[in-house]
């Protein structure tokens, strides 16, 4: 068995938490690899490591708050390893509590007396200006991103607002015009999507929350779709003097063209977390939310 432990190195107590873990395992003589939450890479702009494939490890532990969780679970992808959250963040809706101590935590998911939550992720395809198309019109070789939280299509820096078409498996929905829009998970539905005022959503839900952000229009509602649904949004209309911009996870996308459409689906393999001795989600979401 290999476990690989991510921490958040701006937090003290992540850090000593870390160096806890690491002692533990070494007296059990588990194999373990330990790293900052920065070396597992921002989107797009991998950061060079050691750390290997995440096909190298049996298990991560994630020492930080939803964040670090964040990060770490989009360099697992689709390996499906599990991650153990432990909270050293603010809110810490994907964590476990941190209150009986790290060791137990993790000893109790290594004796298996740990619940695993598969949750459904996102897989987002771009396409930009110049990118090219199939004779159908849909991208032949699309940058292709992962979520577990949320896309985010938004206003740019000149904070004009844009406009977009938004259609769901094939069919037309709405052109629309605004702040912009977010396609999130079950998981992304307590995050920006709320804020937006999109619903709560059970963990277990596997399709996808649409809610528009600041819509110029008395009519749009938030919408959610089934499992298996493709939703597009197509930004050629949009005049170029009103730039988008996307988000992923709370992350800022670069490109060097504005993006045309955006397609996003659920992805292949869930994403699995492990909880331990947590409250459940009606639980959480009375003690946060109401």
């Amino acid at each position: 068995m290999r476990i690989l432990i991510v921490r958040n190195n701006s937090n003290s107590q992540a850090v000593d938490a870390s160096l806890l873990l690491a002692t533990y395992l070494a007296t059990q003589g588990i194999d373990y690899a330990l790293c900052d939450s920065p070396q597992v890479g921002v989107i797009d702009a991998p950061v060079e490591s050691d750390l290997g494939s995440p096909e190298d490890y049996d298990l991560a532990v994630i020492l930080g708050g939803d964040g670090t969780i964040l990060r770490t679970a989009r360099y697992i992808g689709a390996s499906g390893v599990p991650i153990l959250g432990i909270n050293f963040g603010r809110l810490g809706f994907l964590a476990n509590s941190n209150s009986e101590g790290v060791v137990a935590v993790l000893a109790a998911a290594l004796s298996e007396d740990a619940t695993a939550e598969r949750r459904t992720n996102l897989r987002i395809d771009v396409l930009c200006e110049g990118d090219e198309v199939d004779e159908y019109g849909d991208p032949i070789n699309p940058r292709s991103f992962f979520a577990l939280n949320e896309m985010a299509l938004t206003r740019g820096a000149n904070g004009r607002i844009i406009d977009f078409s938004l259609a769901i498996a094939g069919s037309s929905i709405a052109e629309m015009r605004g702040d912009g829009l977010v396609v999130a998970t079950a998981t992304g539905s307590t995050a920006y999507a709320l804020s937006a005022g999109g619903p709560l959503v059970a963990p277990s839900f596997d399709g996808l929350v649409i809610v528009p952000l600041a819509p110029h229009s008395l009519h749009a509602r938030p919408l959610v779709t089934a499992s298996n649904d493709i939703v597009e949004v197509d930004l050629s209309g949009n005049p170029a003097s009103r730039e988008a911009t996307l988000f992923i996870d709370g992350e800022m996308i670069p490109f060097e063209t504005p993006v045309q459409r955006v397609y996003v689906h659920t992805g292949d393999v869930p994403t699995t977390l492990l909880r331990y001795k947590s409250d459940s989600f009606y639980e959480h979401v009375s003690k946060v939310f109401f």
